[in-house]
């Protein structure tokens, strides 16, 4: 066993390049493609992961509309509050145009003026799926030609990583998979869930990773796919769930391990033994081509063989199999039954079929796979052995 503060000394930070400024000129460019197909003469980028996939920026979302317009040809145009205007020059990775607004003017009128004056084909404006409904409705109101959603041509982007993309993730990846293995060697009985959570997330600062989320379950709680409200203490014999995860230059990680602090009892390795093959099944089933619901029932099948379900009932499987992962802890494609998106090369998702047992416990072992022309490859190793978590996979 090795103490908290012991493995929170050793760790150092990794290192991992940025998006470079050419390869997000270059989905600028396919963007503008799109537009051009689909008529759209601009695409409004709120300050959320879509304005940081095209631009690196990441600004924060706050009541002042922020962001930028993408032309279906020409430049961009940053628009921005003018007291906001010296700090945003200093950050941009990708050259534009600024236009601002002081505080008494009306910034949806001044985004509707640049519209107009665009030199480009196409008509109207598509916004970014982020934009708040109160900003939506206001351009609404002030912009010439249909104002419409840009969601399809962005996440049809975004949802196939590029080389650069993956090898961030792989080292975030990398970096809580350290950290989980850390988690396994230092708990003891008494340690609460707070200890736990407070040592996940500066882990992650330590390794040089911005905190996401963690989540610590024993016992009972682990029946919940997001946990109960109140901390628990670790007892012998307790099933135990540790979901985590950071963001490095914005890419996220997220991985979860399910296993039993002491000895299992026959009951909880039947049940992480049907995990693990719903997982196997998932993970078997995702192959180029192969709907994104296709997967989601491999794994639901798995459960319903064993008497648990059907469908969303619980004991079972009471929410999707995965989640696409980039920017967003949770986007494009998602794993869930009727979702007829065909997997392709470059997306990334989690396989997370969670056994759930309210009153018993539960089993979610959450991996991220990311998919290459031959088939989907896992960024870490799975869990195989209930007994032994973290085990080489090849011994």
């Amino acid at each position: 066993m090795t103490d908290f503060a012991t493995a929170l000394a050793a760790f150092r930070p990794v290192v991992a390049q940025p998006i470079a400024v050419a390869e997000l000129q270059a989905r600028i460019s396919e963007l503008q493609a799109r537009m051009l197909r689909d008529g759209v003469k601009a695409v409004w980028l709120d300050a959320s992961t879509a304005q940081t996939y095209y631009t690196g920026l990441r600004l924060g979302l706050s009541e002042r509309i922020h962001g930028a317009l993408v032309p279906a040809a020409g430049a961009l145009i940053y628009i921005s509050p003018q007291f906001e205007v010296p700090k945003l020059r200093s950050m941009l990775r990708v050259e534009g145009n600024v236009a601002a607004w002081e505080e008494h003017e009306n910034p949806y009128a001044l985004i509707a003026m640049q519209v107009a004056a665009l030199v480009a084909p196409g008509a109207g404006l598509a916004l970014d799926p982020a934009t708040p409904f109160v900003f939506a409705s206001a351009l609404m109101a002030q912009v010439a030609g249909p104002v419409t959603s840009a969601q399809a041509m962005i996440e049809a982007q975004r949802q196939c990583k590029s080389a650069a993309e993956l090898a961030l993730m792989q080292t975030a990846m990398d970096a809580s998979f350290a950290v989980q293995k850390a988690v396994y060697a230092g708990l003891r009985a008494g340690i609460s869930t707070t200890e736990v959570t407070n040592f996940i997330l500066a882990a992650h600062v330590a390794l040089g990773l911005k905190p996401l989320f963690a989540a610590a379950q024993f016992g009972g709680a682990t029946a919940y796919p997001h946990g109960v409200p109140d901390p628990q203490i670790l007892q012998y014999g307790d099933m135990v769930l540790f979901d985590m995860g950071g963001t490095l230059h914005g890419y996220a990680s997220d991985i979860t391990r399910t296993y039993v602090f002491g000895t299992a009892t026959p009951r909880q390795r039947q049940l992480w033994e049907l995990e693990r093959q719903a997982q196997s099944a998932a993970f078997a089933a995702a192959q180029i081509g192969t709907p994104c619901g296709a997967v989601d029932e491999a794994a639901r099948t798995v459960f319903t063989a064993a008497g648990f379900g059907p469908d969303y009932q619980v004991p079972g499987l009471p929410h999707r199999t995965g989640h696409g992962l980039g920017l967003d802890i949770h986007e494009a494609p998602y794993i869930v039954g009727g979702n007829q998106t065909p997997l392709a090369a470059g997306m990334c998702f989690s396989i997370e079929p969670m056994l759930c047992v309210y009153g018993e416990c539960g089993v979610r072992l959450e991996d991220i796979v990311y998919m290459t022309q031959t088939g989907p490859r896992w960024f870490v190793p799975p869990a195989e052995r209930l007994d032994d978590p973290f085990a080489d996979p090849t011994t």
